[in-house]
């Protein structure tokens, strides 16, 4: 699963470095410094060509009908619309993060408790997507079985590319082996702020949880 996610970076020119975008200028600053990705609004893709493009989050499908914001890798070749698109590289993307959300289930009455994923000290990254412009350029997210540090959270992961190569191999058209958890070494959670379990909110604050009531009484 994933519903949320994170791409604080405001450098267009690293990022575009980063995963070999030519136009450094097509990563819409929209899309750059965000703390709270939520499903249906514009987020930063590579396609197979290295052109960055603003889609909508959610795959919208050539008919009416849900839009999935996430896909199983494991059937995704088995599953409309996704399966039309898997085996035509130019409908492969890289959607650009740097940290991902799950939520902890709360005791009956309680606020779901977040916890943001990163990878290998908090640098970018990408998650395997497939996108489509016939109705509306949008994309989706590959999930895949959470690795032993996600899994007390969530029982699915975002399909999280282990290298450039492994972004190169994904655009290309390859699929074996690109699809797995992400080592459990290279993965890292820690509370997040609440207050992201609301659309709309945004600021670096989320990233860490508020003092307890005790701290905030001493902070006067």
């Amino acid at each position: 699963m994933c519903g949320r996610y994170t791409l604080t970076s405001v450098d267009p020119q690293a990022m575009a470095a980063r995963f070999g975008v030519r136009e450094a200028a097509r990563l819409d600053p929209a899309t750059l410094g965000r703390f709270n990705v939520c499903p249906t609004e514009p987020i930063a893709i590579v396609t197979a060509e290295g052109e960055a493009r603003t889609v909508r989050w959610g795959l919208v499908p050539p008919w009416p009908g849900p839009e999935p914001i996430n896909a199983r890798s494991e059937s995704v070749a088995q599953r409309r619309p996704f399966a039309a698109l898997l085996d035509r590289p130019e409908h492969r993307c890289l959607v650009l993060a740097d940290g991902w959300y799950e939520w902890l289930r709360a005791e009956a009455g309680g606020e779901r408790l977040p916890f943001r994923y990163t990878v290998d000290g908090g640098g970018p990254f990408a998650f395997a997507g497939l996108w489509d412009a016939t109705r509306t350029a949008s994309a989706c997210i590959l999930t895949t079985a959470a690795n032993v540090v996600c899994a007390p959270v969530h029982d699915r992961m975002p399909c999280v590319l282990a290298s450039p190569e492994a972004e190169e191999a994904w655009l290309a058209g390859e699929r074996d082996g690109l699809l797995t958890p992400l080592e459990p070494a290279r993965t890292a959670a820690a509370p997040a702020n609440p207050e992201v379990n609301r659309a709309g909110v945004e600021g670096p604050r989320l990233l860490e949880p508020p003092p307890p009531p005790a701290q905030l009484s001493l902070l006067g």
